[in-house]
């Protein structure tokens, strides 16, 4: 059985009567443990269709499950369950809070998780480590460089160990050596057995993935 499976998936918005079809009866599986890329010109449906798989969203139409389970039929506070056990979001804007120091912004994730203090630094600290940022634990953000915050809000989504990564654009406002390396990362956590599904309009990005998706006017093309 596929570990991500959309049937017919469809989103579409209407506004003053018009309506636009962002995602249009999409239909693909990804196994557990792919490194899968989503591309396509901007308005093809990219980022709807992440925010369909990251459960940020509802479909017009069709299904979706992850590990079977029919992520849709979830109730919304089944759906908040079901995010915080299986995904890690990443994205374009780094959305790190600029008063905390890095530990202390990959920490945020536990913040509902009933465990010590002091378990959940170990477990930042953990997750810093597998980005190689453990040195900057007490730096704030202001204080380290744009590569630097994209691996911590990395860190952020994967403090959790969760066994989906889902990533929009994370390389969108990096240089070209800085996006390599985040790259490098997530390469790195996908051999370790992490599902990602990224997002990107660069080719050289999407040379890391094992497969790519590539949408055209809310279409899945190939």
């Amino acid at each position: 059985m596929s570990y991500i499976k959309a049937s017919s998936l469809a989103k579409q918005y209407g506004n003053n009567g018009i309506v636009v079809q962002a995602v249009r009866e999409m239909s693909f599986e990804i196994s557990r443990g792919e490194f899968a890329v989503i591309m396509g010109q901007s308005g093809s449906g990219k980022s709807t269709l992440l925010s369909l798989m990251g459960a940020l969203n509802t479909p017009t139409s069709g299904t979706y499950s992850v590990d079977g389970i029919d992520v849709y039929s979830l109730r919304s506070d089944q759906r908040a369950d079901f995010r915080r056990e299986f995904l890690g979001f990443v994205f374009q804007s780094f959305h790190l809070i600029p008063y905390l120091t890095v530990l202390e912004n990959v920490m945020l994730p536990l913040t509902t998780l009933k465990t010590k203090v002091q378990m959940k630094r170990q477990m930042a600290s953990n997750a810093l480590e597998r980005v190689g940022l453990e040195n900057k634990s007490n730096r704030l953000p202001s204080e380290i460089s744009g590569g630097e915050q994209e691996r911590v809000a990395i860190a952020r989504a994967i403090v959790n160990e969760p066994p989906i990564l889902l990533a929009d654009e994370p390389t969108g406002n990096l240089d070209t050596r800085t996006s390599e390396g985040i790259m490098d990362r997530f390469q790195s956590l996908n051999s370790d057995g992490m599902t990602i599904v990224m997002v990107t309009h660069n080719r050289e990005c999407a040379n890391y993935a094992r497969r790519v998706l590539q949408l055209s006017d809310g279409l899945l093309v190939n």
